[in-house]
């Protein structure tokens, strides 16, 4: 399990065969020492580790980019106040929550056994569930058995994209 705690940023979370964490960050701006600004805390624990993602210059949204290289195989905890979550080829259970922005999840595989993904006030796509929900606190809830891990998404204003192979119920995930 990996919990990650953010100040405003864009996140990429990116599923790799490495077995180790690596962190990138790209302040998008032509201000030198900015990236110097962000700090990294990481807390390893018995289950996995926190990563906390603070400094300055992110109080006042000057475009953070960080990427977050992690095992393939592994949970997500994310909380933050306002940016840009995007989560590739990561297997695992996912629990984030953000105020205002975008949560983007694809994977491979769409093998989860419960979702649910909520908007207070924006839009809901998950195009294998045939579902595309916008407007005030709008969601989707779906179980598939057989599924192996649990999503849990919400923002408070803003958009959720799910993206990846649909999933029939008793079934193998075929193609969009």
């Amino acid at each position: 399990m990996l919990s990650i705690e953010s100040r405003p940023a864009g996140l990429e979370i990116v599923g790799t065969d490495d077995e180790t964490i690596h962190v990138t960050c790209d302040t998008r701006n032509s201000d030198e020492g900015n990236a110097s600004r962000i700090r990294l805390r990481f807390s390893p624990n018995a289950t996995g580790g926190k990563l906390a993602i603070v400094g300055e210059h992110l109080r006042h949204g000057n475009g953070a980019q960080i990427r977050i290289e992690i095992p393939k195989k592994t949970s997500l905890m994310i909380r933050m106040p306002a940016g840009e979550v995007k989560i590739e080829q990561i297997s695992g259970d996912k629990d984030i929550a953000i105020w205002a922005g975008q949560i983007t999840i694809s994977n491979h595989n769409w093998n989860y056994r419960t979702v649910n993904a909520s908007v207070s006030i924006g839009q809901v796509n998950a195009p294998m569930y045939d579902a595309s929900k916008g407007g005030f606190f709008r969601g989707i809830e779906k179980s598939t058995q057989g599924g192996e891990y649990r999503l849990r998404a919400h923002v408070t204003t803003g958009q959720i994209d799910l993206q990846g192979k649909r999933v029939t119920t008793g079934q193998q995930p075929q193609p969009d």
